[in-house]
């Protein structure tokens, strides 16, 4: 399953469709909390792992695209306005995020 559409919303979303006819709104937040990238999420290697440590500080423009664009035919690269660009957001990973998104407003009482 792949993205048809993404673009953003004027409050700091993204919708997204997909070939499935779903629709989803996910926040710039959610996005950046989640960025798949060593940096943020770490990694494992053999018998080490790494586990990157969380700062409490957040730079200007940690939760602000700058730019989006489409990696091959597989994902997407976001570029945040704080300079941070490492992440690629696969077809998998992107909807894995999506439904967060459908989890997170069950959870909050919402449809």
């Amino acid at each position: 399953m792949k993205p048809t559409k993404i673009k953003r919303s004027d409050n700091d979303n993204l919708i997204i469709g997909w070939s499935d006819g779903s629709e989803f709104e996910v926040s710039f937040k959610l996005l950046r909390d989640e960025c798949p990238c060593v940096n943020c999420k770490g990694e494992s290697v053999m018998f080490s792992t790494y586990i990157p440590i969380k700062a409490p500080f957040r730079p200007p423009g940690f939760y602000e695209i700058d730019t989006i664009e489409k990696v091959g035919n597989y994902a997407i690269k976001i570029k945040w306005k704080d300079g941070h660009s490492t992440g690629i957001y696969s077809w998998d990973t992107l909807r894995a995020i999506c439904d967060k998104t459908v989890k997170g407003n069950k959870e909050a009482g919402g449809d």
